[in-house]
């Protein structure tokens, strides 16, 4: 999207990042929101708002790692602010599957495709995530699949994962929206 923070891109009247916290707050207990830019824009929702500790791009791991630091609770689900469709039963679902097969990592997928940043983790996996870190690595994936890993199948509701990655995709979610 020409280098546009995502999160203050519109649909619907309304930047992305505000649909995904309207999807989550009824879900969680608590909102932390990992940005590196527009730090006073996102403050402006009145959540902790936390800027990689690491000066190199470490993507969307770095985050992870934030969020299991600062999040006062055993669980951390991590979601994307391009995915404004998130489904009302995510945290639920994750941490169903969570618990039901004694994983310590839940991701969503659908259609056999695994969305590995819509992921619910125990807060036990931060020490392996910060080896994995200092290793050099950076495969979300991969890291989570060297853990006790689980996919949630969410193909009853595919369009929650299409992420919104150009302007295009974005006039045809709105377009979707307003029939």
């Amino acid at each position: 999207m020409n280098g546009v923070d995502k999160g203050w891109v519109r649909l619907q009247q309304k930047p992305l990042i505000q649909h995904v916290i309207e999807r989550l707050t009824p879900q969680v207990d608590e909102i932390l929101i990992n940005a590196n830019r527009e730090i006073s824009n996102y403050q402006s929702f009145g959540y902790k708002v936390l800027q990689d500790e690491i000066e190199d791009f470490l993507g969307p791991l770095a985050g992870f790692s934030l969020g299991l630091k600062h999040a006062k609770h055993d669980y951390l689900l991590t979601v994307p602010c391009d995915s404004p469709l998130l489904p009302h039963d995510l945290a639920q679902r994750l941490i169903t599957a969570l618990f039901n097969n004694e994983a310590n990592i839940a991701v969503a997928s659908s259609d056999g495709n695994p969305h590995p940043v819509f992921c619910l983790c125990k807060r036990n996996v931060l020490p392996s995530l910060s080896t994995y870190l200092e290793q050099g690595e950076r495969r979300v994936s991969a890291w989570q699949k060297s853990q006790k890993y689980i996919e949630v199948d969410f193909s009853d509701c595919s369009e929650a994962y299409a992420n919104l990655n150009t302007f295009e995709d974005l006039a045809a979610l709105e377009l979707k929206l307003s029939l």
